[in-house]
């Protein structure tokens, strides 16, 4: 007997018969199609996804799903690519045991290796060298080391060491200084190197703990700081201590290093140049561009002729040649030497030729008839300076009356260096009632002279001290009883204090016999060569900034 509610066959049928012509009604409709469509794909995707992930199951027999600890799982990048979010990022895969590893996708949209070409690369044992050179530039900080800063690089302590070592045996590693700028190349890391090697900071399991619980986080003893990346395998470390000299460390094939020392060829050029002295002969010299360690060596060599407050007036003329050396590439390196130079000073002429007469002697300077310019003391102590107060009666600005002043003074800031106006034994050396800090030289033949007022001595200076003649002893100041930071500067001839100004002292060599005779055949041989060259008022752009050349 039948179910009241069991559907007959018939029934059955007219139910297909309707929802056939429901899908056939939806089928006519654009919406219709659409959703039947996207549906399907839909399944089809959610179904593969299904269908890989059960691939990767192990059977069912298997220990370690039995154990259902050890679980292998799907690359996330795959999941990303299949999901159509791929971009070849990095991505990191859990595999059997927990093992955690890091790497590269080859099959991402932007790095324009296939599967295929990466996989032979691996094979093949390509480790990437000849990719490309990595170039770096460092900086020497105060108190490194070069192998600190090196290491501090990237390179490897074995690497250091050996390159070091390399150096050291044609170059003094104590004359490295701050600042000093160091470039280093490197062979680029292998790729899959650089992945094992990446930042990651690794937690071990202890013993005996449960893997999976990942959320205690209470002991963090076992967290170890992954070791920097190394920059790659040193091929070369280059730097220049100045610029004509040229160091440069080299891997060999060996792995071995070598170091060269390469100093450059420089080309020697003169320059004859001068100007109109409109304040002082210092700034009239910078600026018609002339080197300051020349115009600094030509203020000595008129220092022991001209007294450059007196002898000196707006409207004199100077003129100067000299020569000054040059790198192949035409950067100034150092200066060189004063070959001639000449001063006008209103209608009074000094000109002053360079020449050696001994080899075994260093180079002077002799006027046009062969005598020395250097007499036995300088005019003029120091660089630059004014006469603010003469020698004689004076109303004392400290004291408040008249009394006798026995030297000249010259208005400087402190810190001036003052050079000794001859050579000579130190005799006085440290504080003296009203000089403040003073300084006496004696010179021999009687003559002596006395430095006052000064901030500090210079290193080395003390009772006995032998010094040259334009050496810097001492440093101007304000000490003793003054109004104001200037140099005191005396004369002494038998121990009795006369005027600077007036004083008459010994002049320097004349020369005679044979060394006159080629001294003048030097002269004529300048004389040329200054009339056959054109007079620079102004240095050119491209002979680069000498004033910041140094040798």
């Amino acid at each position: 007997m039948k179910r009241r509610n069991q559907p007959t066959i018939a029934d059955q049928i007219a139910q297909w018969r309707r929802s056939a012509g429901a899908v056939a009604q939806t089928l006519l409709s654009t919406d219709g199609r659409w959703a039947l469509v996207s549906t399907s794909v839909t399944a089809l995707v959610a179904g593969s996804i299904a269908w890989l992930a059960a691939s990767t199951m192990p059977p069912a027999t298997s220990k370690s799903f039995m154990a259902g600890r050890n679980h292998s799982m799907i690359p996330y990048e795959l999941y990303l690519r299949l999901a159509g979010r791929g971009d070849g990022a990095t991505f990191a895969a859990i595999g059997p045991g927990g093992e955690f590893s890091a790497a590269r996708s080859a099959l991402g949209a932007n790095s324009g290796v296939n599967a295929d070409n990466a996989l032979a690369a691996e094979q093949a044992g390509d480790d990437g060298d000849n990719a490309g050179v990595d170039t770096r530039t460092i900086t020497m900080d105060p108190g490194d080391t070069l192998k600190g800063a090196l290491t501090d690089a990237g390179v490897t302590d074995d690497d250091a060491n050996a390159a070091v070592l390399a150096l050291a045996k044609v170059y003094d590693l104590r004359s490295l200084r701050a600042g000093q700028s160091l470039t280093l190349s490197f062979a680029p890391i292998p790729e899959n190197q650089a992945a094992q090697q990446s930042n990651v900071t690794v937690i071990a399991p202890s013993a005996g703990s449960d893997a999976g619980d990942e959320d205690d986080g209470s002991d963090d003893s076992n967290v170890q700081p992954a070791a920097p990346t190394p920059a790659g395998k040193l091929l070369s470390l280059a730097f220049s201590p100045s610029v004509d000299h040229d160091i440069t460390v080299t891997r060999a094939t060996d792995g071995s290093f070598a170091a060269e020392d390469q100093k450059k060829d420089l080309k020697v050029q003169y320059h004859r140049a001068g100007a109109t002295i409109d304040s002082s002969l210092y700034l009239a010299a910078m600026q018609a561009g002339i080197p300051a360690d020349v115009v600094v060596e030509m203020i000595h060599m008129f220092s022991y002729k001209v007294d450059f407050q007196r002898d000196m007036h707006p409207g004199d003329r100077f003129e100067v040649l000299y020569s000054y050396y040059y790198t192949p590439e035409g950067q100034a390196a150092k200066e060189g030497n004063i070959v001639y130079a000449s001063m006008d000073l209103g209608g009074r002429n000094v000109t002053l030729y360079r020449y050696q007469p001994d080899p075994n002697e260093p180079a002077d300077y002799f006027d046009a008839k062969g005598v020395s310019a250097k007499g036995m003391l300088m005019k003029t102590p120091v660089d630059g300076a004014r006469i603010t107060s003469g020698f004689g009666m004076r109303f004392h600005p400290v004291l408040g009356y008249t009394r006798m002043h026995k030297g000249i003074d010259f208005g400087v800031p402190v810190g001036t260096p003052v050079m000794a106006a001859g050579s000579g034994t130190v005799v006085i050396e440290g504080r003296l009632g009203g000089y403040g800090n003073f300084l006496k030289i004696s010179h021999g033949n009687g003559y002596a002279t006395g430095y006052g007022h000064l901030s500090r001595f210079a290193p080395g200076i003390h009772m006995g001290s032998h010094v040259r003649q334009g050496q810097v002893v001492a440093y101007s100041g304000n000490t003793g009883l003054t109004t104001g930071p200037h140099l005191h500067y005396e004369i002494f001839v038998n121990n009795k204090q006369v005027n600077p100004l007036k004083v008459k002292v010994a002049t320097g060599r004349r020369l005679a016999g044979r060394q006159l005779r080629d001294f003048l055949v030097e002269r004529l041989h300048i004389d040329s060569e200054l009339a056959s060259m054109p007079l620079e008022t102004k240095l050119a752009d491209s002979a680069g900034d000498l004033r910041a050349a140094k040798p």
